[in-house]
């Protein structure tokens, strides 16, 4: 029931967050300023370890903050990176000297930390990565060098969690793990990538030139492979489907402000079943995402990682398509002022495509589901 019906506790972070977040303008496509401003109430790392500064909840309590944010039009790309991802990654796997030195920092806003993943020719294969670390046997430091692109908010984070992949000595093969890489180190470049895109975070493209790293900035164990990496993925598909829900719902209100107001030939349009049903439509698919969600978050929070991730990515899958349908709907429910700046509803349009495509396409969790989830032969 736990997944159905939210504890009082749950319905008065809700309400708080979504009070903080009428109260301040909209962040979509401007700064990060109400990022710092949430950090300072405490809800960026409500999920963090108490011990470090956080406020000791899971999964569930973040992805209920950033929904809320989006739903009052303040949606936050860095609270999916920096405290779900990296947050998470380094409380489960991170030594004793990174927890110190990160999660109190993460949890209050004062650093930021980005994710590197996503690679040229890798896509939605991360076995591909080519990003390779390899020891320096005279110091123990590690090399990195590789290629990322699509990473967000490098330019204003502390730090970047790469995905690279050592080589087994017993097989010879590559395997990945997580490194902690500095924005001054050397060797480490940023490129912007000039994207349509209206949103706070840039996107960027990374280059590791025989960046060199000290032992420590391995996050977990060398050995611990797929294990580490999905640790962070399965909380990222969490915190993206509250985030396409929340932009959905923020969307949806706008449209049925409108709908309620806007009169012709003496009645409100929301009145005609031709607005008034795809409006309900949209409403019942983001209803339905967000109990996906809720189930993926409480899995997840409760170290089940296996169901977790089907779940995840079915609840990303969900949420994807409602926020996409809703602002759809949103936009066409106010016509032409759907598409201008005083209503704020078109920037939507790209932005809502973010929860189909990233951190993983539709077709990959179609992809999943019919071969993890169905027992159906693997097409690729």
């Amino acid at each position: 029931m736990t997944t159905l019906i939210e504890s009082e506790e749950h319905k008065s972070l809700r309400e708080a967050v979504s009070t903080f977040a009428r109260n301040h303008p909209r962040t979509l496509g401007t700064d990060n300023k109400h990022f710092w401003a949430a950090a300072k109430l405490g809800y960026i790392g409500v999920n963090l370890p108490e011990a470090y500064g956080g406020g000791g909840g899971g999964i569930t309590e973040l992805s209920l903050v950033l929904e809320e944010m989006g739903a009052s039009g303040n949606p936050l790309l860095m609270m999916i990176v920096s405290p779900a991802i990296c947050g998470t990654v380094i409380s489960r796997f991170g030594t004793e000297d990174q927890k110190s030195r990160w999660l109190p920092a993460l949890a209050d806003g004062t650093r930021l930390m980005a994710f590197g993943i996503t690679e040229p020719d890798a896509g939605s294969n991360s076995h591909r990565i080519t990003t390779t670390a390899r020891r320096d046997a005279a110091t123990g430091d590690w090399l990195l060098t590789g290629r990322k692109v699509f990473v967000s908010g490098v330019d204003i984070a502390d730090a970047t969690l790469i995905v690279g992949r050592t080589e087994d000595a017993r097989t010879g093969k590559l395997k990945p793990c997580l490194f902690i890489v500095d924005r001054d180190t050397p060797g480490f470049e940023r490129r912007p990538i000039d994207m349509e895109l209206n949103a706070a975070e840039k996107q960027f493209e990374l280059t590791l030139d025989e960046v060199r790293l000290p032992a420590d900035a391995l996050v977990g164990d060398e050995d611990a492979g797929l294990l580490q990496l999905f640790a962070g993925l399965n909380p990222e598909r969490i915190m993206t489907a509250a985030f396409g829900i929340g932009m959905g719902r923020y969307a949806l209100s706008r449209a049925l402000e409108y709908a309620r107001e806007r009169t012709v030939w003496k009645t409100p349009i929301g009145a005609h079943q031709a607005i008034a049903h795809p409006l309900a439509q949209a409403h019942i698919d983001l209803e339905l995402a967000r109990l996906m969600t809720q189930k993926a978050a409480h899995l997840y929070d409760a170290g089940d990682d296996m169901g977790a991730g089907e779940a995840a990515n079915m609840a990303k899958y969900a949420a994807g398509e409602a926020c996409v349908k809703a602002v759809d709907q949103a936009v066409h429910t106010l016509g032409g002022n759907g598409l201008t700046r005083e209503f704020g509803l078109a920037q939507l349009i790209t932005a809502s495509r973010v929860a189909r495509i990233a951190p993983v396409s539709r077709e990959m969790i179609l992809n999943y589901v019919s071969h993890q989830t169905l027992g159906l032969p693997k097409s690729y």
